[in-house]
């Protein structure tokens, strides 16, 4: 219960976000699209996350003579947190790590993109939507998002 109740304030307190219809929380970041990537990573390592890729849609673009402007995906979580998902159901493990889109839109505002896990996960059927680690995992994308948003 207090894990659940640390996350709601967390998520409360997290700043404004635009969540779409389609599960999809966006907020503006402060900074551009590689600093807030880095900023995001220094903030989740120190937090004893794991970082497991960092892919830049932008430079692939570019590698084939294409532009889709910046854009960076930042995989990461943590076992601990994540475990318990796939063991409620191991195709949990299609959207697990976590995963932070920043990108630069089409006016040039850097935003910051994530899935909400409880919407992402809760349509498999075997997570159900009070397990505690949907907080926790909710909890910890608004923090670390919150701490590069505008």
């Amino acid at each position: 219960m207090k894990i659940l109740t640390a996350a709601a304030l967390i998520i409360a307190l997290a700043g404004p976000a635009m969540a779409g219809e389609n599960g999809i929380v966006r907020k503006e970041a402060a900074a551009g699209v590689t600093q807030t990537v880095d900023q995001l990573v220094r903030a989740m390592e120190g937090a004893g996350l794991s970082i497991f890729a960092r892919v830049d849609h932008g430079a692939g673009a570019v590698s084939i003579g294409d532009d889709v402007g910046a854009s960076q995906l930042l995989i990461f979580g943590n076992p601990k947190v994540g475990t318990p998902a796939i063991k409620d159901d191991p195709v949990s493990g299609l959207f697990l790590p976590l995963k932070v889109l920043v990108y630069e839109d089409g006016t040039g505002r850097t935003m910051i993109a994530y899935e909400d896990p409880a919407g992402m996960l809760g349509r498999l059927g075997g997570v159900s939507e009070d397990a505690p680690y949907l907080a926790v995992m909710a909890g910890a994308l608004a923090k670390f998002t919150a701490g590069v948003a505008q």
